[in-house]
């Protein structure tokens, strides 16, 4: 324990009084000694019994002894005092704003406890108010990407309407151009509100999750089987390699269907060069490893940090015309975490894979569950 009964300040308090009493009674009892001697030396006998025929000798110890005890007890508590103001200082730099401040814990009484405890409240104290603006920087950063990503696809879809709107076309093909671009336009806001919804319903409230029992293996197939449309129509083919063991997961599984789309559709939207999406699944460690891979141009080394911020585009020139978000990656990242899971990036000139990794629920779990 680290306060024990004996080193509290009440304790010190009751020593050093006690102490400085028994100092201060026995200088008096030397000093009444040493009295009586020099009361036999001619020289000193005149004035000290002068002093003590005029006060009596019990007064003059009385009167001395409290002036040495006083004396004793402010010197012998001067160091706790001492820390004291040392104490009151430093919350009056903190009180300053000055949150980097700490003060010392300079002893095992309730005067260090105290010092620890002020500093572990200012360090809480700072790491609130760093994470409240770094909230709000994340929100202005936010409120400013929502504003460039809405206004772009909205200024093309006003341009074409007002084109139509004036009669500025020639013939009905021009006509159902602009009308067919001003369309795309609109989905492509539609489906970056609709993220933005996800997202910020994900990171403000939380989703509602119905945690259960997910056969890893069969949600991918499924998936993979959804895509074959969005595939051949890009060109490309999907290949799955598993393990032949089943392996179950503790998810959400209509979440997980969620993340996955926006992964398989990102190995689709940026590996149409290399013809095939790979999925992976595999075991590590007691965690399910699900790999997706796409084969076309890399992800260069400087956006691989930052790929899973929201609103950030490799390329960026290139995710704008394939009609990204910024935001489906951030979102899938946000449901894997909450869903106990992780995801990485490694990319190559070979190839760019996305890997997920859940814990495994052990297989008698499994058959029981």
């Amino acid at each position: 324990m680290r306060n024990s009964f004996i080193r509290t300040i009440r304790w010190k308090f009751i020593f050093i009084f006690v102490l400085s009493a028994s100092l201060s009674v026995a200088a008096a009892f030397v000093f009444y000694q040493l009295c009586k001697l020099l009361a036999k030396i001619d020289t000193f006998r005149p004035p000290i019994n002068w002093l003590i025929g005029k006060t009596g000798s019990i007064p003059v110890l009385v009167v001395g002894g409290a002036i040495l005890f006083l004396l004793l007890f402010f010197v012998l508590s001067s160091k706790m005092i001492r820390y004291l103001g040392e104490i009151m200082r430093g919350l009056q730099e903190i009180a300053k704003g000055n949150l980097t401040h700490e003060i010392a814990a300079k002893s095992n009484d309730e005067l260090g406890l105290l010092a620890e405890t002020i500093n572990g409240m200012t360090k809480q104290l700072k790491k609130s108010i760093e994470e409240e603006r770094n909230a709000e920087r994340s929100k202005n950063e936010l409120i400013t990407g929502v504003s460039h990503d809405l206004r772009t696809p909205l200024t093309s879809i006003l341009g074409y309407l007002e084109l139509i709107e004036n009669d500025r076309y020639k013939d009905e093909v021009e006509l159902r151009y602009y009308s067919n671009i001003a369309f795309e336009k609109a989905k492509r806001l539609k489906k970056l509100i609709d993220d933005l919804f996800e997202y910020t319903s994900i990171h403000d409230k939380g989703p509602m999750l119905e945690m259960k029992k997910i056969n890893i293996n069969g949600l991918l197939k499924q998936l993979a089987e959804e895509f074959v449309p969005i595939l051949a129509k890009a060109g490309m083919s999907y290949r799955i390699n598993a393990d032949e063991e089943t392996l179950y997961v503790h998810a959400d599984g209509s979440h997980l269907m969620r993340a996955y789309e926006n992964i398989i559709s990102n190995a689709v939207r940026y590996g149409r060069e290399g013809k095939y999406v790979d999925i992976r699944i595999g075991k590590s460690g007691g965690e399910a490893v699900i790999e997706v891979a796409n084969f076309g141009e890399p992800i260069p080394a400087r956006d691989l940090p930052h790929i899973f911020d929201r609103f950030y585009r490799a390329e960026k020139s290139r995710s704008s015309q394939s009609g990204g978000s910024g935001l489906g990656l951030a979102i899938t990242k946000s449901i894997l975490e909450l869903n106990g899971g992780k995801i990485t990036v490694r990319s190559s000139r070979e190839q760019t894979v996305f890997e997920t990794r859940f814990p495994l629920i052990p297989a008698a779990d499994a058959d029981r569950a």
